[in-house]
């Protein structure tokens, strides 16, 4: 029997039931004008010389590495972290304590540790020097606690002490009866400079309710828009800064790696429901510092410090400390750091002494002579 090998013909039947195979598609003709419009562009890369075409290749290159790096600062800022500033006098004879900087309204974390470098004089000579790094995300905090703990832990710190700078003083003093409260850990001081005690000391009321109400309600104030309102705040309140304060500040609030609206709506909010009642009694034997500007056109300084001293009587030990001198008059001491430092000095001085200095041993013969060691 033969076998026939290869493709089999189906019956007709079958055939009739098949799809008819679909007909080619047309090749599509190029438009013979297209290279025609490219030849003019063509001409006008020719009379670019080289030396403007890597001129313009390497401004390229430097943008797009700038946006990567922005990119990768405002990815790392979406978690509040402890910034440290590394000092080799604070971290050799005082490694178990620590400063612990709490970032006033709007502040960057560049400027948290311009404001640490401004103070290290003064500071370093009771710890070791380290901010909080709010998060872009908003402010959390239990996160602070949180990380803060984490910090102390790594470092087998023994005494805490906390600046709290503008509004950083109502987040100190309320981490502080957290601390205590949760673990155990008690803070030696508190520093309050220009820390407003209840939102009424606030003197921007209308600008303050208002973004309290945006945020409250889901609304997020544009960068660019937040920017040019406090560009205009600045200049409107000239007295208190001169021009290159204003132009300054301004670049950095509109910079990509400034805190995020969420930010500072979130620091608003807590700056309108903070309670200063909760916490009083709960700071153990934290000693407490207020300082401020009787010409501060931002938080009302008579009244800051009479709340404060009423409700934390038990705990405030120096409360007539004045920065006035200071530009900007509110909470300045990155830029008028030789007002700030002394006052600093004095606090520790008088709150937080240094043990006598041990005498030397040393060992009296029968004749009179002393003879120490070499």
């Amino acid at each position: 029997m033969d076998v026939q090998v290869g493709k089999l013909t189906a019956p007709p039947e079958v055939q009739k039931n098949l799809p008819l195979p679909a007909p080619p598609e047309p090749e599509e003709v190029e438009d013979p004008g297209s290279w025609a419009r490219i030849l003019p562009y063509a001409a006008r890369l020719k009379r670019i010389s080289r030396r403007n075409f890597l001129i313009g290749a390497g401004a390229s290159a430097a943008l797009a590495g700038d946006m990567l790096f922005t990119r990768h600062v405002q990815a790392e800022r979406r978690a509040t972290k402890i910034l440290t500033v590394p000092d080799s006098f604070s971290d050799l004879y005082f490694p178990k304590a620590s400063w612990i900087l709490f970032p006033g309204y709007k502040t960057s974390w560049e400027e948290a540790q311009w404001i640490l470098n401004s103070l290290r004089p003064a500071l370093h000579q009771r710890g070791r020097l380290a901010a909080i790094g709010y998060s872009n995300l908003g402010l959390d905090v239990d996160e602070i606690v949180r990380e803060l703990i984490l910090h102390v832990r790594a470092l087998e710190l023994e005494e805490l002490y906390f600046y709290g700078h503008s509004f950083g003083g109502m987040l100190a003093t309320q981490v502080a009866a957290r601390l205590l409260e949760l673990h155990g850990v008690e803070t030696q001081l508190i520093v309050l400079d220009s820390s407003p005690f209840s939102r009424s000391d606030v003197l921007d009321q209308s600008w303050f309710d208002g973004v309290v109400f945006l945020y409250e309600n889901g609304f997020r104030i544009p960068s660019v828009l937040r920017g040019g309102y406090e560009l205009g705040e600045r200049v409107v309140h000239k007295d208190e800064r001169t021009w290159r304060q204003i132009l300054d500040q301004s670049l950095e609030q509109l910079s990509p790696i400034a805190p995020s609206s969420v930010l500072i709506q979130t620091e608003s909010a807590y700056i309108y429901h903070f309670d200063g009642l909760r916490f009083a009694g709960k700071l153990g034997g934290a000693k407490m510092a207020f300082m401020g500007n009787p010409k501060d056109g931002t938080v009302n300084y008579l009244t800051a410090r009479e709340g404060w001293n009423r409700v934390f009587a038990a705990n405030m030990k120096i409360s007539n400390l004045s920065t006035e001198g200071a530009r900007p008059a509110h909470a300045s001491p990155q830029w008028a750091s030789d007002v700030y430092r002394p006052l600093l000095e004095r606090v520790q001085n008088e709150l937080e002494p240094l043990p006598p200095t041990p005498e030397e041993p040393s060992y009296r013969e029968p004749n009179g002579q002393i003879i120490r060691p070499a």
